[in-house]
């Protein structure tokens, strides 16, 4: 089962025999509708910059009063004692953790680290042509395919055992962004340079092709975090639900239309 705001747009879902039923994040009465006699709840983070702690405590609130059983929650994952944050971002996961755990619900916590996807937002879609021009740093970073999230999602829906419980979904291996010039190199079969760029050239280089500013500083702050080695563990928690080896940077980037 499934919620959308305009069911129309969940058509290839419905296509697929997956029932889809209305609901918006701040229409409180349209959300308890939607969740009447589900058991479980996937709560997955609205868009930044759209009042998600108020979207979110609806959705907890809604799923408790109508007798949902279990809530499963994907924040970004932050390392224990961590001072980093993200506008928009972590606040309103805090949030939503502890608007969680004062419900009364059975929880999940999936903590996320960022999406291998989003590596050509981070360092521009002519790195092949133009290097990693990314602010210095040797930090690394366990980023994480969404299909290979989606899967783990669904086993910890689907299989019994899961509430209680926090996981930290790392993909492995964790790589830099020399690394990540490497692995370039290698897809390619010609260099591509790690070129280390200050903050303020690193904006003007991704304004320069395409970016909006706001984008650009929102990207900054996530190289900021993954040269501070923000998500650089490996527990192994993606790989043990999925029963296999997660994807790597290195299988994604084969695959992005960029590397042809």
């Amino acid at each position: 089962m499934g919620l959308a705001r305009d069911p129309e747009k969940a058509a290839v879902l419905a296509a697929l025999g997956i029932e889809i039923r209305t609901g918006d994040y701040f229409d409180y009465d349209s959300l308890k509708r939607a969740f009447a006699g589900v058991e479980k709840v996937l709560l997955v983070p609205t868009h930044a910059f759209t009042d998600r702690s108020t979207q979110h405590a609806n959705v907890i609130a809604a799923a408790a009063e109508v007798g949902v059983k279990h809530l499963v929650y994907t924040p970004i994952i932050r390392k224990a004692g961590s001072a980093f944050e993200l506008p928009q971002v972590t606040e309103p996961d805090a949030f939503t953790i502890k608007t969680l755990e004062a419900s009364g619900l059975q929880s999940t916590i999936l903590g996320h680290p960022p999406y291998i996807e989003n590596f050509p937002f981070y360092i521009g879609a002519d790195a092949f042509e133009s290097g990693v021009r990314v602010p210095a740093g040797d930090g690394k970073v366990a980023s994480a395919a969404r299909e290979d999230l989606a899967e783990a999602q669904a086993v910890v829906l689907t299989d019994p055992g899961h509430e209680g419980k926090t996981y930290a979904l790392h993909g492995a291996p964790a790589v830099s962004f020399s690394d990540l010039a490497q692995i370039l190199s290698e897809i390619r079969g010609t260099a591509v340079h790690h070129v280390p760029l200050s903050d303020e050239a690193y904006l003007e280089h991704m304004v320069a092709g395409g970016l909006p500013g706001p984008a650009a500083e929102f990207a900054l702050r996530w190289i900021h975090a993954i040269n501070g080695g923000e998500w650089d563990d490996q527990p192994g928690d993606l790989e043990r639900l999925l029963g296999r080896k997660p994807t790597t940077i290195a299988e994604f980037l084969r695959d992005y239309p960029a590397a042809a």
